[in-house]
């Protein structure tokens, strides 16, 4: 699922307008890159837990596809560029 699939499943599911659902996913992905850049761990019960960490290096990947990067714009606010 990308990002206007999300908006489209999201939108459906609570009868508000594409435009404004837009608005609010913007404003929860906004918070939750500023929260992990100031270093803090965001909990989604039921969901998930964002935080970042000291880790050795290593290239990740997907098996099925070889690929894996992290988005442009969050990779660099958590990377501090």
């Amino acid at each position: 699922m990308n990002k206007h699939e999300l908006i489209d499943a999201v939108a459906s599911t609570t009868g508000e307008s594409k435009a404004s659902t837009d608005e609010a996913i913007d404003a929860i992905l906004e918070a939750v890159t500023a929260a992990v850049t100031r270093g803090e761990t965001v909990q989604l019960i039921g969901f998930g837990s964002f935080s970042t960490g000291a880790r050795a290096e290593r290239t990740g990947r997907n098996p099925s596809t070889g690929e894996f990067t992290a988005g442009k714009a969050f990779k660099d606010a958590v990377n501090g560029a």
